[in-house]
């Protein structure tokens, strides 16, 4: 499910959500994607000033532990046309501080899909717990990452041909008597340790224009990461009051189109989209029914193939560190770490868990 300004501020804020992203009017008014109790638009504004360096500049990439760093590669290269920047391998005193594991030596890859990276983290010591097979799309350690693409019917034929693990039970399609958002389109499915990805299809006239110019390419970028939260309220204190996210907008999405994309039966969401200047968004799943999505497994470890990621650009990772202790925030970092070489591409950074364990890596660069 998705939002968006109008034509007028979209080089600006433009964001989507787990279904599709949509075009708002110049009054801002929200438009109905599919069925909701309330076609309602609501805009939060900030209650307070945020020091400069306490603003996330940037969401840099979207990260997660894979099993085996090799067909990961290939996966998301040959699949999804993701092309590798970088590949390091590193160990140390630094490199277990930042994860909060003892023992650790990592190969981590970063690849590049139009102006978008994820960043692929194989713990070749210690290695982690898959991912639980039962896992559901309303469980709370639920993320995924959407890729725009320019064919949806070529693009889902393609993932067909190399038999990729359904999650939705096939692309989803606003319907016509939607005006605003007819004909956008959405699929779940994951990667071959289980992570959720999603594509979606931005007919021309809807979601970043950028999505819309003239390419020969079938998957464009990454459009945002979702995460499940338990409690909408609690996540904007945390990414809008402490880290300065801006919240772009929200609505309540439910219907058979949004039950079959999730595959969750009943399904009905409060969707928040939020952004940065810079980079993906980052949108909160909320679902109001069914509620009986788990908790973050409490012995999770950024070693499990469950653990992803997001990295968050700011000035001042300190200063940073010392507000969301203040707030009483989940460390995986004891403390803000400085890499050495800047081999990881960040001068210093820690990791630190949102109200639903979500990891986000903050660092300066």
């Amino acid at each position: 499910m998705a939002v968006k300004f109008s034509q007028k501020i979209a080089g600006t804020i433009v964001s989507s959500v787990v279904f599709v992203t949509i075009a708002l009017t110049q009054n801002s008014v929200l438009s109905q994607v599919h069925r909701r109790e309330d076609n309602r638009f609501t805009q939060t504004s900030q209650s307070q000033t945020l020091p400069l360096q306490a603003v996330v500049s940037t969401v840099e990439s979207v990260g997660m532990t894979v099993s085996d760093m090799d067909k990961a590669i290939e996966f998301y290269s040959q699949v999804l046309s993701f092309k590798k920047v970088s590949d390091v391998e590193v160990l140390g005193t630094e490199y277990e501080k930042l994860q909060g594991l003892f023992g650790v030596r990592l190969r981590v890859v970063q690849m590049q899909l139009g102006d978008e990276f994820i960043e692929l983290t194989e713990y070749l010591t210690p290695k982690g717990k898959p991912i639980p097979v039962d896992s559901r799309s309303n469980d709370r350690w639920f993320q995924h990452i959407a890729i725009a693409v320019s064919d949806m019917d070529k693009a889902y034929q393609h993932l067909r041909s190399y038999k990729v693990q359904h999650t939705s039970t096939a692309p989803q399609r606003i319907p016509d008597s939607n005006k605003a958002a007819a004909g956008i389109r959405a699929f779940y499915f994951k990667d071959p340790d289980g992570h959720n990805l999603e594509i979606i299809y931005f007919p021309p006239g809807k979601g970043d224009p950028k999505w819309q110019k003239p390419t020969n390419q079938l998957f464009l970028g990454i459009d945002h990461t979702a995460i499940v939260v338990s409690n909408t309220e609690a996540s904007l204190k945390f990414y809008r009051d402490l880290l300065g996210l801006k919240l772009a907008g929200e609505s309540m999405n439910y219907g058979t189109e949004q039950e079959h994309l999730n595959n969750v039966q009943g399904a009905k969401l409060r969707i928040s989209a939020l952004r940065s200047p810079a980079g993906p968004g980052i949108e909160f799943l909320e679902y109001l029914t069914p509620r009986d999505g788990r908790p973050l497994p409490t012995d999770a470890r950024p070693n499990d193939l469950l653990h992803w990621q997001t990295t968050l650009v700011v000035k001042d990772a300190e200063a940073v560190a010392r507000e969301l202790r203040t707030r009483k925030s989940t460390f995986v970092s004891p403390d803000v770490v400085v890499i050495p070489k800047q081999t990881l591409g960040f001068k210093k950074g820690f990791l630190v868990r949102d109200p639903d364990g979500h990891v986000m890596r903050i660092v300066e660069k």
